[in-house]
């Protein structure tokens, strides 16, 4: 894997798990706020009206929401487009949806690209637009996915860039015309791999 390329997967990871982090500090000043609260016992003094404190606002609502839609929409492309590949052909899938959030064409965003073209014609990922999402999940599988989003979105699975940088992918039993555009990168499971074909440099001067 290129340094360029090693760098910009870990950023995203980064940037992921310091905004998870800073949400999990919330919650526990949250908690620790109302555990640390008692009453007072002195009989002494006339009883008084107590008042538990507020718990603090949560200012990172926005930020949790956006968190929880990134890690939904991960695990959605892993289940649909490889629930039978096991975790290394999921992880393919993965890296593919961060080489394009990563290029910056393709959506700001793990939802924006996994769901392009999903309300349109050139739907990126077919199942956003096939039909496939209207039937049941398989429990099992669709627990493993979302283990696997979470890992990767945490950094505790760290992408190690098996696919060569890919963009795109089809499975092997078909044969697309855009695949001859692209140079080929590997096969992982059923998946062929692509990412864009270097420019050839013109002999002339």
């Amino acid at each position: 894997m290129s340094k360029k390329t090693h760098d910009a997967i870990s950023r995203s990871d980064r940037v992921l798990v310091a905004a998870m982090a800073i949400i999990l500090a919330t919650a526990s000043a949250a908690i620790g706020a109302s555990m640390t609260y008692r009453p007072s016992t002195d009989k002494s003094v006339a009883p008084a009206v107590q008042v538990a404190p507020a718990a603090p606002k949560p200012v990172l609502e926005g930020v949790t929401a956006k968190l929880v839609a990134e890690h939904k929409c991960l695990a959605e492309v892993l289940y649909y487009e490889a629930r039978g590949e096991g975790a290394g052909g999921q992880k393919a899938i993965a890296e593919v949806v961060f080489h394009r959030l990563n290029r910056g064409n393709f959506g700001p965003s793990i939802c924006a690209v996994v769901y392009e073209g999903s309300k349109g014609p050139g739907c990126q990922f077919s199942f956003t637009c096939n039909g496939d999402m209207k039937r049941p999940k398989h429990a099992r599988a669709w627990r493993e996915a979302e283990a696997l989003a979470a890992s990767i979105l945490t950094g505790e699975i760290r992408l190690r860039n098996a696919t060569g940088g890919a963009t795109n992918f089809h499975a092997i039993s078909v044969a697309p015309d855009w695949s001859y555009t692209l140079e080929k990168t590997t096969q992982i499971g059923n998946h062929i791999f692509y990412r864009n074909a270097p420019r050839v440099r013109s002999s002339q001067t």
